[in-house]
């Protein structure tokens, strides 16, 4: 167990998390006229708003919201660098960007006002996830263009803990500062976490024993098998987030002490979860896309962006206090799915599956390929040094063991090969799990 004994006491940031529904479902109303009115002389919106004869008059109810365009990274792409700028150049006061499958960034663009925000939407769950002002966080997230390092940086100022702004990689480095500088907390991807750690025990070290007590994770699907993982291995309390640039960056959800869904911060977006083939929503509770509209952001406000993101979104009571919807952690993305001999695979349920068999660790390789007709997947797994062994009918049964929770969870079958611990490579920043030989991805 993480800690024994540690308790996160349920601290609010921000008394707007708790808004009653009725109070919320009015704000959000305001704010969507007020983004209507922001959004109509931007090229992308304009021509639909005036096709459909939509004015913030004419946004009646939330309902109206359905009237309003999708918006896809295609079409910021189209619109490259900056065409879905809501503001003069001149009240521009920082710009990111994200690299997609064409390495050419998408950029976006804040205000003054939207990095107020965001510093604010950052601390809330920060805060719901235990950090305090007299805490240390070491961000070994990377800087730049990419959103999550500058994000959760500004965040955790707000809360007014101190920061060392590490950034990602040089991993004995981190490790070196953590054993220094003694941080309370640890800001990177989930996958990073465990090379932390095992760069820990290269160097003699118990990675139990480190000062870090919480782990606020985000930048890749993870599963719930490898937060315990994680807990485990760095015996600390770890928190999952969620955000992406084209929306703002983290910040949009996250979770609290209860650590039963991220609340999302619905009081600056709009969410929807929607079939990601007939674009319908899907049921409460169901998996489906998210599509996000920002309320309050100044520079590039987003109407209904689809994020490609596949999660749940629910409303039981949370017993922290806070009233908003609250989503699951991203299966993976719709443009990630693989399909295989017609069956819809995630990675995250390649990884599921993996740390169910004592043995492995969430180090692996995806690699499918298509030698004649049918889909082949090969799984490549690491597998921990004590579980190797010279006969050759214990790492067979290991495999099967394997391939059979496989089947199990993603309903594929897949070959499965056991790898040397520290094989596969490591990656500082969002772990790449797949590689697709079959020629399928348009360029």
């Amino acid at each position: 167990m993480p800690h024994s004994g540690f308790l996160i006491e349920n601290r609010i940031f921000d008394p707007a998390e708790t808004l009653s529904r009725a109070d919320l479902a009015a704000l959000q109303l305001e704010r969507l006229r007020d983004l209507v009115e922001r959004v109509a002389h931007v090229h992308f919106y304009r021509d639909h708003f005036t096709l459909h004869d939509i004015t913030r008059r004419s946004i009646r109810t939330l309902d109206d919201l359905l009237r309003l365009p999708f918006t896809t990274k295609d079409d910021l792409r189209r619109h490259q660098p900056l065409g879905f700028l809501a503001v003069p150049r001149k009240e521009v006061a920082r710009i990111h960007g994200s690299s997609g499958t064409t390495g050419r960034p998408t950029f976006v663009a804040y205000t003054p006002e939207d990095l107020r925000i965001w510093s604010g939407l950052c601390a809330r769950f920060l805060v719901a996830g235990g950090l305090k002002p007299e805490h240390t966080v070491q961000i070994a997230f990377g800087y730049g263009l990419f959103t999550g390092g500058f994000g959760l940086h500004y965040g955790v100022e707000r809360v007014g803990a101190a920061i060392i702004p590490a950034a990602s990689g040089n991993t004995r480095r981190q490790l070196d500062i953590i054993h220094d500088l003694q941080p309370e907390a640890l800001i990177c991807t989930p996958s990073y976490a465990l090379t932390i750690a095992d760069a820990a025990r290269d160097a003699g070290l118990d990675p139990r024993a480190l000062s870090l007590r919480y782990g606020h994770f985000g930048g890749e699907p993870w599963t719930e098998d490898m937060r315990r993982e994680i807990e485990e291995q760095l015996d600390i309390l770890a928190f999952n987030n969620y955000g992406l640039s084209e929306v703002i960056g983290p910040g949009v959800s996250g979770e609290c002490a209860a650590r039963n869904g991220m609340h999302l911060q619905e009081d600056h977006f709009l969410v929807e979860c929607i079939d990601p083939e007939t674009l319908a929503p899907v049921a409460e509770g169901e998996p489906g896309e998210l599509v996000i509209t920002t309320l309050t952001r100044q520079a590039m406000p987003m109407i209904r962006y689809r994020t490609r993101d596949i999660a749940r979104i629910y409303r039981e009571p949370c017993p922290c206090g806070r009233n908003t919807l609250r989503m699951s952690r991203v299966a993976g993305r719709s443009d990630d799915m693989l399909i295989i001999r017609g069956v819809n695979v995630f990675p995250s349920q390649i990884e599921e599956a993996l740390l169910r068999v004592d043995g492995t660790t969430p180090h692996y390789l995806i690699e499918v390929s298509r030698p004649g007709t049918l889909d082949q997947v090969t799984v490549k797994v690491e597998i921990r040094r004590e579980s190797f062994s010279d006969r050759m009918d214990r790492m067979q049964a290991l495999r099967e063991r394997i391939a059979r929770e496989i089947h199990t969870v993603a309903g594929i079958r897949a070959e499965v090969e056991l790898v040397e611990p520290r094989s596969i490579e490591r990656f500082a920043g969002k772990a790449k799990r797949v590689m697709d030989k079959r020629g399928l991805t348009e360029a």
